[in-house]
């Protein structure tokens, strides 16, 4: 045991459930949370839906989803984390159950609504498991695995699915996928650690980090890039599909298409990290955001099997710069309001993905398919000034490490 998890109690044991638990239900949710991408053609089809009924069914779900966040970690700390957790994965599995059993677009609704209040409990809820598990700089490593892990799920789930609708029908896939959640719940109900109530070694590990107060305009700048961040990636995604489709891919395609997306996205929360500690987070948020920019407008003209080449490239950059501004928010908070920080971050991004997609889709329907992806892509440009203004609280931040 470190000496830090023996000051607070926590054993090698805890650590290694805390990671189990956190990153296999940061996973499935965010599997379920991107599985929608898969649908929105089939439910399009299914339902003959404009792109603003489209954009409503993701923002309803990531709305839901972001506007409880916080009240799922008040109910955490009144209930416990295990078992709100295990309650919101099982909400979150019947929302798929009864998208499979809807019968219009009231119902669809009506079973992504309650996917979206059991899918907010996850961020706020495994996120500060893993910071009370893993103590000072072990907790940056710690999140960045559990972060990671939810790159898998965007894998896998609509992977999955694409290839099970390959064998049946959309309506028992989604079934079969959402009964996945009760046993995850149960799971989650067994190994999730109980901890004690934080204590204030946290704060002796962050002693020195501590002497330096960033200024108060630095995490809701950092929070204001990441809005931005979110809206161009869900509005992106949105319309991605119907790009695809458009020039010719079929079902399954699109699926393998959004994997490959993913999977770069995975990627690219490991290789921007590096990409941070080697340039600095501000410059590596200015490539991201650029490379975003050129490589939505790249995918408009090209054929469908160099856009398929160009999409995990993309994918890099659209969850990079996502990661490095995660990672940044133990930095510009004291450690005793990281949980809450990082619920008011995941509330405000994700509520930004929730809208966007709804505000595109209207854009969408006014101007067409490709002037509302060209509209995404400009978005990027208003993270420019906000993250040229953080440039010098990074730098007194990371200067006293050289030193």
């Amino acid at each position: 045991m470190t000496n830090a998890a023996a000051d607070s109690g926590v054993t090698r044991r805890d650590e290694t459930r805390t990671m189990l638990v956190a990153s296999g239900a940061h996973a499935l949710h965010d599997g379920y949370t991107d599985l929608i991408y898969v649908m929105l053609p089939v439910w399009q089809a299914e339902f003959g839906l404009t792109y603003a009924a489209i954009g409503a069914l993701r923002g309803l779900f990531a709305g839901t989803m972001a506007s409880l966040q916080i009240p799922a970690g008040h109910l955490s700390e009144r209930y416990g984390a295990a078992l709100i957790l295990a309650v919101g994965t099982a909400l979150t599995g019947l929302g798929y159950c009864l998208a499979g059993l809807s019968g219009g677009f009231a119902a669809l609704l009506v079973a992504l609504l309650i996917g979206g209040v059991g899918a907010s409990t996850q961020h706020p809820i495994a996120s500060a498991l893993v910071a009370r598990a893993f103590s000072g700089s072990r907790s940056l490593k710690a999140l960045g695995g559990y972060n990671f892990a939810g790159d898998i799920g965007k894998m896998t789930v609509p992977a999955l699915a694409a290839v099970m609708m390959t064998m049946m029908p959309w309506r028992p896939t989604v079934i079969v996928l959402g009964a996945v959640g009760f046993i995850a719940a149960v799971l989650i109900l067994l190994l999730t650690p109980r901890f004690g109530p934080v204590v204030s070694a946290a704060k002796r590990e962050d002693r020195h980090a501590a002497s330096i107060e960033p200024p108060r305009y630095a995490f809701p700048t950092l929070l204001s890039i990441g809005v931005i961040d979110s809206a161009t990636r869900m509005g992106f995604l949105t319309f991605l599909p119907f790009i695809l489709t458009g020039k010719g891919a079929s079902l399954p395609v699109v699926g393998f298409a959004l994997t490959l997306v993913f999977a770069g996205g995975a990627v690219g929360k490991l290789v921007c990290a590096f990409i941070g500690a080697r340039i600095g987070i501000i410059n590596t948020v200015l490539l991201t955001e650029i490379l975003t920019l050129v490589l939505i407008f790249a995918i408009l003209p090209l054929p469908l099997e160099a856009a398929m080449v160009v999409l995990p490239i993309l994918g890099v950059m659209l969850n990079g710069t996502s990661s490095v501004l995660y990672g940044s928010v133990p930095e510009l908070v004291a450690p005793e309001k990281r949980t809450r920080a990082f619920g008011q971050f995941y509330t405000g991004t994700i509520g930004a993905g929730a809208i966007a997609p709804i505000l595109y889709g209207f854009v969408g329907d006014i101007i067409g398919l490709n002037g509302g992806v060209v509209l995404v892509g400009l978005m990027v440009l208003l993270t420019m000034p906000l993250a040229f203004a953080l440039r010098p609280v990074f730098a007194q931040l990371q200067s006293p490490t050289v030193a």
